[in-house]
């Protein structure tokens, strides 16, 4: 299903003359409105009427976490505060949070593009939509909240926690669609196992998950384990939140709401512009905001952008599933390290669980990296040469995949913390901050 067949399918031509017309306005309007703005463009020596193709998006300056931290709370609204109706902000853990501000229209143009991305996974008026994103000031759950009822679904905001409560509702309530982060979604699917739960008992037909990176391998795991379609949602509190891209069917890339979103791929290292098809950061412009527009937001997320009609029929421009963070990332021994590399490595061996913790460490000055994996009920009771050989196949698995020989260590069952949001998987005790 296409929730929105005029916008989701637009011809190129017609949504570059879309794209130039809308970024236009949001530059005069952040300029206008926003003095962050009108200083940062004065000091680049650029005026909105400097805008005259989407090349010339290179011209404006970026805008950084920092610099939104900078503005905290409401200094870069481009409307006073009476007219804004809903605040959320991320979590703040490494100083002030980022605060991001909708008027009515935010959030409508909100619930459209979650609409769109339930949509992709099938969602219909007729749906259950089992909502298990944390509500409150994350971006998470009150954004699929608003799509949802837009959509026509009936939403349940049971948020994250209390894991044999979502089962109960799941069977109780017949729930057809999941949201949630993949992490909580592969715990609710042990648990579910754990109880002896058939199958059959559960309705469920899509996920849709999001708010941490993980991997095609993770994909496969959730799909067999709950016998849904999971699909990659992707989002973040600066530009909107949960909305911004999402899978459809094909599974082959997330399809960027670029009518709402404008994208670009920088080199993090030398801040140039990258070509269609080539890594590197994600860089984002919200065009249609009114409460708190957007210009040229480094993501920090490294992906890939490709063009091209997708099997489904829409036209939007795809992302590559994110594989790590251009400032998140583990470098070890000169070695750059993302943990769904780790991840992908683990999920390559048949039986392995997808629950592990990175450990970063510097004893006598040299980078040490340990991966603390899960073994399987089964495996930890097996005679110790077995279990060696297992432990030998992970390390040569992630040796190959990143080039770097690790420390293996085999945990009990169950013995790793399980996270109802955003999953940990890297502890750096190398005090490089």
């Amino acid at each position: 299903m296409i929730w929105n067949e005029k916008a989701e399918c637009m011809p190129a031509q017609e949504k570059e003359t879309l794209q130039l017309k809308r970024l236009q306005d949001v530059v005069k309007r952040a300029y206008e409105n926003v003095p962050y703005y009108r200083k940062k463009l004065d000091e680049a020596g650029v005026t909105p009427e400097d805008i005259q193709t989407l090349k010339d998006i290179e011209k404006i300056p970026f805008t950084t976490k920092s610099d939104l931290r900078e503005a905290y709370p409401f200094g870069m609204f481009a409307v006073s505060t009476d007219e804004i109706v809903e605040i959320h902000t991320t979590s703040g853990t490494t100083g002030k949070p980022t605060v991001s501000g909708y008027t009515p229209k935010d959030l409508e143009l909100w619930g459209e593009v979650i609409a769109r991305a339930l949509s992709m996974a099938g969602a219909t008026k007729k749906d259950i939509v089992q909502n298990c994103y944390g509500y409150g000031l994350f971006t998470g759950g009150l954004g699929v909240h608003h799509g949802g009822q837009k959509l026509g679904c009936t939403v349940i905001p049971i948020s994250a926690g209390n894991t044999k409560r979502q089962i109960e509702i799941i069977q109780d309530f017949k729930s057809t669609i999941l949201t949630c982060t993949p992490s909580y979604a592969m715990y609710i699917s042990e648990v579910l196992e754990r109880e002896g739960i058939p199958k059959d008992d559960i309705k469920l037909k899509a996920g849709v998950f999001g708010a941490e990176m993980w991997t095609e391998e993770m994909r496969n795991e959730i799909e067999r384990r709950l016998d849904i379609d999971a699909l990659n949602i992707y989002g973040l509190t600066e530009i909107i939140g949960p909305g911004v891209a999402n899978e459809c069917m094909e599974k082959n890339g997330l399809h960027i709401f670029d009518d709402h979103f404008y994208p670009e791929i920088l080199d993090p290292q030398t801040l140039e512009t990258l070509p269609e098809g080539e890594k590197g950061e994600l860089v984002l412009t919200t065009l249609t905001r009114e409460g708190m527009p957007v210009l040229r937001f480094r993501t920090r997320d490294i992906t890939v952008l490709r063009k091209g009609e997708c099997g489904c029929g829409r036209t939007h421009i795809k992302m590559d599933r994110v594989t790590g963070r251009s400032d998140d990332m583990l470098k070890v021994r000169g070695v750059i390290v993302f943990p769904s590399q780790i991840e992908r490595a683990l999920l390559k061996i048949p039986g392995m669980e997808p629950n592990y913790l990175i450990i970063a460490s510097r004893p006598e000055h040299l980078d040490e990296l340990e991966v603390q994996v899960e073994t399987s009920p089964a495996l930890f009771s097996d005679e110790v040469k077995h279990v060696e050989q297992v432990k030998k196949s992970i390390q040569k698995q992630i040796h190959d995949e990143i080039g770097l020989r690790v420390n293996v260590t085999l945990v009990e069952p169950r013995s790793l913390p399980r996270s109802e949001g955003k999953a940990v998987r890297v502890i750096d005790k190398r005090g490089l901050n």
